[in-house]
C-alpha cells in the first residue's frame, strides 16, 4: 500500500487540454469490464432482460449469437432491422450505464463513451465545429444521462448528433427518470424523441423499469459521521495509506464555482477518500448544479464520501426537488447515498 497523504480540493486548479478530454471519454473505470453477461435482471421486471437483448443486438452481439445453431436454413432468417440509434430510459440504478458500457465495449471501431455534461463541456473547449471534426468517423457515440432541461445545450447535442449520424456513426443514449413520479417516466421518452426533433426516427427507444441497486439494502439517507469522528477517521485513513481530500463543504462549493466542470474530474482523480465537514443546506441554483457535477465525477471514480453536518441528501433546498433540474438532484441523492454507504462499509 503506498504512502497516504492529506490534501484539500480548495487548493487545487487543474488542467485539462481538449486531446485529454476526447482521450477520456471512456465509461467509468467500475464499467470497465462491463458485459451483456454480468448484468443481472430482475425477474420482476421483464423489461431489463429485454433491454439486455436489445443492447446485444444494437451492438450486433445478438445477430451474430443468432446466426449459428439454427439448422441448415437457419442463415435466410434475417434479424430484425437495427435502427442507428437506442435510447434506454428508466429510473434511478436500474442499471442502465452498465448496460451502455456493455453496448460501448461490445460495438467494434473507434468509439467514445461520456456524459451529457462532458460532450457539451467538450463542444465548449473545442468548438461546434472541432468538435465534429474530432468525433467524425466513430462507429459509436454513447451518452450516458442525456439531458434536457437546458434548451441550448439540447439544441448542440441534437445539431452535432444529426450531423455525425448522418456520415454513419451510431448512438446510444441513457436518461433517469425520477422514481415514483407518478406518470412522469412514461413521457420521458417522447420528451427525448420531441426534444431531438429530426433525430427521432433514428432511435429504438426502451424503457427500463425496476428499483434502485444503490438503494435495495441500506437506509434512504446519506450516512452522516459526527463532527467528532470525522477527524478520527481522516487521520485513520491516512495512516492506513488512502489519499484523503478534505475540506468544508462551504469551501469545496466556493471553490467549484473557479474550477470549470470539465476538469472535476482531475480534482478528484488521486482521491481514495473525500471527507466534507459541516455539510448544510444549498440554496443557491448554481451551487447546487455544481455541486451535482462534481458529484457525478466523484461517484464516477468510485470514491467514498464521509461528511459531518446535514445529510448529503438532505441539501438541495428551495424548492428544488420541485423545479426543473428534479432528475439531476435526485440522482445525486442517489449517488449520494450509496457513496456515504460505501464509506461506512469500508470503515466496518
Amino acid at each position: 500500500m503506498g504512502e497516504g497523504r492529506l490534501l484539500h480540493l480548495t487548493e487545487l486548479s487543474p488542467t485539462v487540454t481538449a486531446a485529454e478530454m476526447v482521450k477520456d471519454l471512456v465509461p467509468p473505470r467500475q464499467f470497465d469490464g462491463a458485459q451483456f453477461s454480468t448484468y443481472r435482471p430482475d425477474p420482476e421486471y421483464p423489461s431489463q432482460a429485454a433491454a439486455v437483448e436489445a443492447g446485444e443486438r444494437f451492438a450486433g452481439v445478438k445477430a451474430a449469437a443468432d446466426s449459428g445453431g439454427k439448422g441448415l436454413f437457419g442463415f435466410l432468417k434475417k434479424a430484425p432491422p437495427v435502427k442507428p440509434g437506442i435510447y434506454l430510459d428508466g429510473g434511478f440504478g436500474v442499471g442502465k450505464t452498465h448496460l451502455l458500457a456493455s453496448i460501448w465495449h461490445a460495438h467494434p471501431g473507434r468509439k467514445y463513451f461520456g456524459t451529457f455534461i462532458e460532450y457539451t463541456a467538450l463542444v465548449g473547449a473545442l468548438g461546434y465545429a472541432e468538435a465534429v471534426r474530432s468525433l467524425k468517423g466513430t462507429s459509436l457515440i454513447a451518452i450516458d444521462e442525456f439531458e434536457l432541461d437546458d434548451p441550448g445545450d439540447t439544441m448542440v447535442m441534437s445539431r452535432l448528433l444529426g450531423e455525425l449520424v448522418d456520415s454513419g456513426t451510431s448512438v446510444a443514449a441513457t436518461s433517469n427518470t425520477p422514481p415514483n413520479a407518478l406518470g412522469e417516466g412514461r413521457f420521458a421518452a417522447s420528451d427525448f424523441l420531441r426534444e431531438i426533433t429530426k433525430l427521432a426516427g433514428v432511435f429504438d427507444t426502451l424503457r427500463i423499469d425496476g428499483t434502485d441497486y444503490r438503494r435495495r439494502d441500506m437506509s434512504g439517507h446519506a450516512a452522516v459521521t459526527p463532527a467528532e469522528r470525522l477527524d478520527v477517521l481522516v487521520d485513520e485513513a491516512v495512516a492506513d495509506g488512502r489519499s484523503v481530500a478534505y475540506d468544508s463543504f462551504d469551501d469545496l462549493v466556493q471553490h467549484l464555482a473557479t474550477v470549470h466542470p470539465s476538469k472535476y474530474v482531475r480534482l478528484v482523480e488521486k482521491v481514495d477518500l473525500l471527507a466534507l465537514r459541516d455539510v448544510h443546506e444549498l440554496t443557491d441554483q448554481a451551487e447546487a448544479l455544481r455541486f451535482v457535477a462534481f458529484i457525478d465525477r466523484v461517484y464516477d471514480a468510485q470514491i467514498p464520501i464521509a461528511a459531518s453536518g446535514l445529510a448529503l441528501d438532505q441539501i438541495f433546498g428551495g424548492g428544488m426537488l420541485d423545479g426543473g433540474y428534479r432528475k439531476k438532484y435526485l440522482r445525486c441523492v442517489s449517488r449520494l447515498i450509496a457513496s456515504t454507504a460505501q464509506e461506512q462499509t469500508a470503515s466496518v
